[in-house]
């Protein structure tokens, strides 16, 4: 089982966190990764693509995940995409996500919008 936050916090395990964010108003479906991180060894990121019509804003889902979440399991970015990338099964390309990432810049407020 993939686990993220290889920090000092316990594990999370984002399946966890992504059935908490899908369950919330205007979210379609998620994915969570872990981002490698200078202070924490890897921090939890979420990307979440938002049901169509709606706009879907970061620092809400991160307050409302609060709410159900530990709080070392909340995203500390949440990215919002028009999809997620899919293998030829329809399988979430978790480690294209994490690639992805490599290359983004977060906003002073750990919050980005992935193109």
């Amino acid at each position: 089982m993939v686990r993220c936050s290889s920090g000092p916090s316990p594990n999370v395990i984002p399946k966890e966190v992504e059935e908490v964010l899908d369950s919330l108003d205007g979210v379609l479906e998620s994915a969570v990764v872990g981002r490698p991180d200078s202070d924490f060894g890897e921090v939890v990121v979420a990307v979440v693509v938002g049901e169509p019509g709606v706009t879907v804003d970061p620092e809400v889902l991160r307050l409302k995940a609060r709410e159900r979440l530990a709080g070392f399991k909340v995203p500390k970015q949440v990215l919002i995409v028009d999809e997620l990338p899919r293998n030829a099964l329809g399988k979430v390309e978790k480690a294209r996500i994490r690639g992805d990432l490599a290359g983004l810049d977060a906003d002073p407020n750990g919050l980005a919008r992935m193109a």
